[in-house]
């Protein structure tokens, strides 16, 4: 879901009624692609998140607070320069582009008035924040540099020239004409779906407020423009007038549709969303669903962007481990056959006075299997018992060997199951806190490297915190999201009567439930608890999860064990499929 020209224009019509004649007090620049300005208007202060982030570029009130870089960016030392303590004197959208054009008047320290122009372009990957002067249009700086090399059609260069984008050569539905909307119809009278010709004729309309459009006027969106009678064409343009006729009036309902029972957003928009008959929640403000739209949206993607070469990295390791396994089963496998050496060497050893130097072979009874008549190979150039040797020898390496790769799978192993842990703990993330938990992590057990300039860094205190449930009976659930809170969850939150629980042989999340007094735990919560297990685990696509539970009190960390792993006993075992639907309805508790 993107902004389209109606939501642009909504956010315009708000600004210009919250911030026009405001004062910027501070520009500051959290992300790359993003800027937040504060400013102050009427005694309220308002913090104005910009962002050009090319999955959620959008602009937008907010009350979130996000940490900035100690050293301020380029871009942003910039902004400061020019627009701080600058005046906002206007707001505008072209047309109904997804474009904001913001000016600023500001004076410089010798009293000297400027006026800059903060253009936003609001387009996928495309996004860009361009400050130019307002006068002459030239281009001062902008949050991303558009060169030749990136684009030979339009620039966005300092000194250069602003202009806007190409023109779509849509129709500017602010201008709506029933006439010209009858020849468009016409023109377009070649098969295209109703919905289709809407959002690719007018400017600014949305694939989804085409379908708005259509299902006011009470018609299927995926209707051919052949098939319409004169009735439906007049129902449809009435329906158009109508929704225009209420942006242009500046009467909003701004609307977010959702889907509780995938827990996700299904659309938003300006507007009221009246094709939609899932639950709806309004707002007064479009700012406010932007901001609960975006917020939690934008932090996963900067977490899941941040997280590739992390997870990059421990996916290479993790297929050199299996690879190595793979190696060492066949070794240990070799390894298992020494015993015939061992027999070789003796029949040869008991045969000795049959065997002269320079024989090849020696056919013998071999009276370890019912003397059967056996081929052993001999090396002509060795006498008869330098040859029962060499298969004693052998026998002693591969029986060393079988001791030694046996313990190198064992570590192997250990280190697969371990790995495939911090790829889970990766996925679970929620806060980039969590991520650095990880990195850190992984520096002290040896798996990654630290950078030559943390070396002397202090370790940052763990921030981050388990998810946190409550289930049907009101007992708290909690679950660890790596392997630094499975080791806090089981061996110092957890009180040794607490339930403990984990997938059974799959990588996975410790869970506690905590006990109320001596009461048995209510079969319920047990079963909620094993849902969030699986879920939270490497089995959480599958069906019939095994998991385990036992109380803290059968739980031990070996000696020497890595981070999140233990041993247990006494356990009990569920199986559990952890559906979406059921585990979203076990009441989550955000702390």
């Amino acid at each position: 879901m993107s902004l389209d020209g109606i939501v642009v224009k909504s956010l315009i019509d708000e600004l210009n009624t919250e911030i026009l004649n405001a004062k910027i007090d501070k520009v500051y620049q959290p992300e790359d692609d993003e800027i937040l300005i504060r400013l102050r208007n009427n005694s309220t202060n308002y913090k104005l998140l910009i962002s050009s982030s090319s999955n959620n570029p959008r602009i937008h009130f907010t009350n979130a607070n996000k940490k900035n870089p100690i050293k301020p960016p380029m871009f942003c030392m910039l902004l400061r320069k020019h627009l701080q303590g600058g005046k906002i004197t206007y707001i505008k959208q072209p047309t109904l582009e997804r474009i904001i054009k913001i000016g600023i008047t500001s004076s410089d320290e010798l009293g000297i008035t400027s006026n800059k122009e903060l253009v936003i372009e609001i387009m996928g990957r495309h996004s860009n924040i361009i400050l130019i002067e307002k006068d002459t249009l030239n281009i001062i700086d902008s949050i991303k540099r558009i060169t030749p090399d990136v684009s030979r059609k339009r620039q966005i260069l300092p000194g250069i020239n602003y202009s806007l984008p190409p023109s779509q050569n849509k129709d500017n539905p602010l201008n709506l004409d029933k006439e010209h909307f009858l020849n468009l119809l016409d023109i377009n009278n070649d098969g295209n779906l109703l919905f289709k010709f809407i959002y690719k004729n007018y400017l600014g309309i949305s694939p989804l407020i085409a379908k708005e459009i259509c299902y006011r006027a009470n018609i299927d969106s995926n209707k051919q423009i052949g098939a319409l009678n004169e009735d439906e064409i007049n129902s449809l343009y009435s329906s158009f007038n109508n929704l225009i006729n209420k942006v242009k009036s500046n009467t909003y309902k701004p609307t977010m549709v959702t889907d509780s029972e995938n827990n996700k957003v299904v659309a938003f928009s300006a507007i009221n969303l009246q094709q939609f008959d899932k639950e709806k929640k309004h707002f007064n403000s479009i700012s406010k669903v932007l901001e609960e739209y975006f917020l939690t949206r934008d932090r996963l993607d900067r977490i899941r962007q941040k997280a590739i070469n992390l997870r990059k990295n421990i996916s290479n390791k993790l297929d050199r481990n299996q690879k190595k396994l793979a190696k060492q089963k066949k070794e240990l496998l070799n390894a298992k056959n020494r015993e015939k050496y061992k027999i070789y060497g003796e029949l040869v050893t008991a045969n000795i006075y049959r065997i002269e130097r320079g024989q090849e072979k020696l056919k013998c009874e071999n009276f370890y299997d019912d003397n059967k008549e056996i081929t052993i190979n001999l090396k002509p150039r060795l006498t008869p018992s330098e040859n029962a040797q060499k298969y004693f020898r052998r026998y002693n390496k591969l029986k060393n060997a079988y001791k030694k790769v046996s313990k190198e799978i064992k570590k192997t192993k250990a280190d697969i199951e371990y790995l495939e842990h911090i790829l889970l703990s990766i996925e679970n993330c929620t806060e980039l806190e969590e991520l650095e938990e990880i990195r850190s992590e992984l520096v002290d057990e040896g798996y990654l490297r630290v950078k030559k300039k943390n070396k002397k860094s202090k370790k940052r205190k763990t921030t981050s915190k388990p998810y946190h449930f409550i289930s049907s009976d009101g007992y708290d659930i909690y679950v660890g999201k790596n392997n630094k809170q499975n080791d806090y969850l089981t061996l110092k939150y957890a009180n040794k009567n607490d339930i403990w629980l984990h997938t059974k042989d799959i990588p996975g999340s410790h869970v506690i439930i905590r006990k109320k007094d001596s009461k048995e735990v209510p079969e319920n919560t047990l079963i909620e608890a094993a849902l969030l297990a699986a879920f939270h685990s490497k089995g959480k696509m599958s069906s019939n999860v095994p998991v385990d539970y036992t109380e803290k009190n059968n739980v031990k960390k070996p000696n020497g064990a890595k981070l999140g792993m233990v041993i247990y006993e006494n356990n009990n075992t569920l199986y559990v499929t952890p559906k979406k639907k059921e585990v979203y309805q076990i009441k989550k508790i955000e702390d």
